[in-house]
């Protein structure tokens, strides 16, 4: 009873201890599975407190990487979907405020609307059925594949988001038009113009020593522009390629290589596993096969003109003759040993009519390729039809036209008679083309295709010249084991010294070339001749890569060496970004003073001969189109001329090329209109025309958006 009396006095210390025991379990539960900010690495992103989740945003990537096919890359996919999904909480939040709905009366209609042609959706008599549409729908809810039925609601739901949308930049749309002031003034910046005279004295005048411009000038430069140089987090680094490339004794090992195939040679049989004897290229009377066994491209079967050849190798080839050897010799990236397999004499262009017989097994040509043919006809009875056309035309040729409007399989050009006009032989099937190059004009005959059985008309032949056919063992020439160890072993060398030492100098010793890349941004994938490297970008935006930081990263071809040179904070641009683009402004600016000052004279001849420079004219210059004739584009100056009267000189001004002085000469004024209703019709359009971008632009600037895509892709 003591016992127990002593724990009821002490019940407040047991409560406490077991409440901070199981507090301490909760705390270690939380920093376990990613502590407070747990939610904060499971989003891509925040947009007005609205989370983008990562796991749906990944899948949205992978849709749209399918949707874009083979060309497109992981990151153009990210910044797609993430494009969209700004768009869309921005949107919504807009429609919710808006109080934009769509009924399911609505829903139905844009149902309709979208699925009126579908032939699943009609009736007997072609018309949209609501029945049919409602029977799909229940068999795809019965499907025993859930995901069909959810592809239709995500369907659905996309009508609705389109028109709510519509909705909303229609409501937008009627906010925005142009009053008859604003057409008025249309038409006069269009139509009023001036003719003036002016002295232009260019900056290019005054040398640039003239006229030094300082880093506090350019930053007191952009501290006043601010809203002009702001900038989001950057990266620079610089890099070093290093290219696993075939070095000079990898070449001559290839070569020696395809000069031992010349000869008769001996190697394993890999199907039987025996070692048989070989003829060499030189001599070997199975070329296809021969090709098959030991290049990287089969054996061509075409007639090379010499202006099809490579001009570097053609002379030479055909001065071999039948039978002759070439190489091996260095071709590009390849290693080739080349043998003339036969000579001839062919026309370059032949003119032909055919009528093609095709045949159950035959094939027909589309714009997607070639694909089976049709036909219901065996091969004898289309060879049966075609000796008897060639017999017909044999008696009388000039039915060739007719009986190919009739009997022609060829659509592409039956109607024309078959006529297939010049051509060069080479485009054709091996068939049709050795029987339009061994026989002469004049000639009618049959030939067998995969398309089928030619009758052939040769109408004409031209430009015969020498052909050779040539048979190329080509090799591409591959850096050795040996090699790409070297050239590890170099990379890893590099990074090594430049990490103890200064990575430009190290560079500069070995002769490597350091390439530069400023201001990467985080959702960059591309780095300046390199094509896609994201992960090098990751790398330089990690929070635990720091300036003078260098990783060495594998490429397809290769291996970079980089080297992290600056981390540039959002905010305004620092002075050594912008100091290209300000200093220029800067230094016009103060030319222009210089100028200014040493102008004299109160009439245009008097400045003009002062500035050893003439006077020039310019007519019928516009406000809407600022140019001067001799001038180019000058809206400061034109905007200057509009402010004065006719015979009145301007003091100097400051325009984008040089210092100018004007007269007018003439101010024409547009008669005016009764009515301008169809001018700030025009106005009204544009400016309807461009809603959806500035509002969505609007939307983004206003927006609060965290960003966190580059910690995920």
């Amino acid at each position: 009873m003591a016992i127990l009396n002593k724990i009821r006095s002490k019940s407040i210390f047991l409560i406490i201890i077991i409440a901070l025991a199981l507090f301490a379990f909760i705390f270690s539960s939380i920093l376990d599975s990613g502590g407070f900010n747990a939610d904060k690495q499971n989003r891509v992103a925040s947009i007005n407190g609205v989370n983008l989740d990562r796991e749906d945003f990944a899948t949205k990537v992978e849709a749209q990487t399918r949707r874009a096919g083979a060309n497109s890359s992981t990151t153009r996919a990210v910044n797609a979907v993430w494009e969209q999904e700004v768009n869309r909480v921005l949107l919504e939040e807009q429609y919710e405020e808006l109080g934009i709905q769509v009924g399911k009366d609505r829903t139905q209609e844009l149902l309709k609307q979208a699925l009126q042609n579908d032939v699943r959706f009609q009736d007997a008599d072609g018309f949209f059925s609501e029945a049919k549409m409602q029977e799909f729908i229940a068999t795809l809810k019965d499907s025993q594949n859930p995901g069909d039925y959810q592809s239709w609601l995500v369907f659905e739901e996309s009508l609705r988001n389109q028109e709510k949308q519509e909705i909303y930049y229609n409501l937008v749309r009627a906010g925005v038009g142009a009053t008859l002031k604003d057409g008025e003034v249309a038409y006069k910046l269009d139509n009023n113009t001036v003719d003036i005279q002016y002295v232009q004295m260019l900056y290019t005048s005054v040398p640039d020593e003239e006229a030094p411009v300082s880093k506090d000038e350019i930053q007191e430069y952009v501290n006043d522009h601010k809203d002009e140089f702001q900038t989001e987090e950057t990266r620079s680094i610089r890099f070093v390629k290093f290219v696993e490339e075939a070095s000079l004794e990898d070449e001559n090992a290839l070569k020696a290589e395809l000069s031992k195939l010349r000869n008769e040679y001996t190697a394993r049989n890999g199907a039987t596993g025996v070692t048989e004897t070989f003829a060499g290229f030189d001599k070997t009377e199975e070329i296809e096969d021969f090709l098959i066994d030991n290049s990287d491209v089969p054996f061509v079967d075409r007639w090379f003109f010499k202006k099809d050849l490579p001009s570097t190798n053609a002379d030479t080839l055909f001065a071999l003759g039948k039978g002759g050897v070439y190489g091996p010799y260095k071709d590009g990236r390849y290693m080739n040993l080349s043998r003339v397999v036969d000579v001839r004499k062919m026309p370059d262009s032949v003119k032909t009519s055919h009528i093609l017989i095709d045949f159950q097994g035959a094939v027909t040509n589309t714009a997607r390729g070639p694909i089976p043919s049709s036909a219901t006809r065996s091969k004898e009875d289309a060879k049966k039809l075609a000796d008897s056309l060639l017999s017909v035309l044999k008696r009388n040729k000039n039915k060739f036209e007719d009986l190919a409007k009739e009997f022609s399989t060829d659509k592409s050009n039956s109607d024309n008679g078959g006529d297939l006009d010049y051509q060069n032989p080479n485009l054709f099937a091996a068939g049709y083309r050795d029987f339009i190059v061994d026989n002469n004009e004049g000639t009618i005959g049959i030939a067998e295709t995969n398309f089928g059985y030619h009758v052939i008309n040769i109408v004409d032949q031209k430009s015969v010249q020498d052909v050779i056919k040539v048979a190329t063992v080509v090799k591409e020439i591959l850096p050795s084991d040996k090699t790409i160890s070297n050239i590890y072993n170099t990379t890893q060398k590099f990074e090594l010294a430049a990490a103890e030492g200064n990575f430009q100098t190290v560079a500069k010793e070995n002769g490597y070339a350091v390439r530069p890349v400023q201001r990467i941004r985080a959702m960059d994938e591309t780095l300046p001749g390199e094509g896609a490297q994201r992960t090098v970008v990751q790398w330089a935006f990690e929070e635990d890569t720091n300036v003078g930081d260098i990783k060495r990263f594998a490429t397809n071809d290769g291996y970079i060496v980089a080297q992290v040179t600056r981390r540039t904070p959002a905010g305004t641009e620092r002075v050594e970004d912008v100091s290209l683009q300000v200093t220029p402004i800067i230094r016009n600016m103060k030319k222009a003073e210089i100028i200014k000052n040493k102008i004299s004279g109160s009439t245009l001849s008097e400045i003009a001969q002062s500035q050893g420079t003439t006077v020039k004219t310019a007519g019928a210059v516009s406000m809407n189109a600022p140019t001067i004739a001799g001038a180019g584009n000058e809206p400061k100056v034109v905007g200057a001329a509009f402010g004065l009267k006719e015979g009145e000189v301007s003091s100097p001004i400051e325009g984008s090329r040089g210092v100018y002085v004007i007269e007018v000469v003439k101010v024409s004024e547009a008669p005016g209109l009764e009515n301008y209703a169809a001018f700030a019709g025009q106005q009204a359009q544009k400016s309807r025309a461009a809603v959806s971008t500035k509002v969505l632009n609007a939307l983004k600037e206003a927006a609060d958006i965290e960003d966190n895509r580059a910690t995920f892709y």
